[in-house]
């Protein structure tokens, strides 16, 4: 089957590679799936095997289908990591410890802490703190966290 002298199985070809180059730039947005499907058509169209001709065909190419597809889903299960993203709240952090990577002082929130990993912007319960010095979160405070010193 051709449609403007360009057959349909290398049209499916170039759209479902497209599909592909844009589930790797993007990943998540899970178009893998219909890219590897639109190959599988594709590639049986331009061996010639009529999809769409015959009952035989459409059983042929939704079980191609559903096989890349099938596939496809495993093979982004296997890739994919098992743990799930680290997320904290500020209302989580009350209580845990960190480090003072720029100086916290009472007066600003310009202060920087690190906490498990995460950048908090801080401000001291009284006294200046140092970078370098371990700080525990008192509680937050909208958009930042107050720390004391921990000796």
């Amino acid at each position: 089957m051709e449609l403007l002298g360009i057959s349909i199985g290398w049209i499916l070809i170039v759209l479902g590679a497209v599909f592909l180059l844009i589930e790797a730039t993007n990943p998540g947005f899970f178009i893998a799936v219909p890219g590897t499907v639109m190959i599988i058509l594709g590639v049986l169209f331009v061996m010639g095997f009529d999809v769409f001709g015959s009952a035989l065909g459409v059983v042929a190419g939704v079980g191609a289908a559903l096989a890349a597809a099938a596939v496809t889903v495993w093979l982004y299960s296997r890739i994919t990591p098992d743990e799930k993203p680290t997320t904290i709240s500020r209302d989580s952090v009350a209580g845990r410890e960190g480090r003072v990577i720029r100086d916290v002082d009472a007066e600003s929130i310009s202060g920087k802490v690190l906490i498990d990993g995460v950048e908090w912007s801080a401000r001291s319960e009284g006294e200046a703190i140092p970078a370098g010095s371990k700080v525990s979160v008192v509680h937050s405070e909208g958009v930042h966290v107050v720390v004391r010193e921990v000796k």
